[in-house]
């Protein structure tokens, strides 16, 4: 516990305000979060104090890409966010489904190419526009999806 020495009164803060405060300021939600869960668990696993701070700084690790991967998402603004595995191919046969995969594993982005696709804009964004560059979002790829106009979709 701390004593702050204030003029006129002597004001006790607990360790866990303190804690919490420090964990804020440093930016580390999850450890602030999960400390004293992960310090019961480890105590029942009898977890050394290295282990403890590994597993809570792995929690903070995920945490924090999860929440990079939904920021990134949301700033390419995506109005949705779909897969491949659920694109019904069968449904449109005039699509070239090799080349759609092809363009899905992203080798033009390592390359610094450009990936124009062409075609009607229906109800919103063509979601095959949008899936390679959605599929490269959680390895730190940032992109937009613009328009026939060159504004952002």
């Amino acid at each position: 516990m701390t004593i702050s020495h204030e003029p006129g009164s002597q004001t006790i803060v607990a360790p866990q305000v303190l804690l919490g405060n420090h964990l804020k300021a440093l930016k580390l939600p999850t450890f602030a979060r999960e400390y004293e869960k992960v310090a019961l668990e480890s105590a029942q696993d009898r977890a050394d104090y290295p282990r403890y701070l590994l597993r809570l700084c792995e929690l903070e690790r995920i945490d924090r890409e999860r929440r990079n991967v939904e920021r990134r998402i949301r700033l390419a603004r995506f109005t949705q966010v779909k897969s491949l595995d659920t694109f019904d191919f069968t449904a449109q046969p005039s699509l070239n489904k090799p080349l759609v995969l092809e363009l899905a594993r992203c080798e033009w982005i390592e390359k610094r190419q450009n990936c124009i696709a062409l075609g009607a804009k229906r109800n919103g964004e063509d979601p095959r526009r949008a899936r390679p560059g959605a599929r490269r979002l959680p390895e730190g790829v940032q992109r937009r999806v613009h328009d026939r106009r060159g504004s952002c979709a």
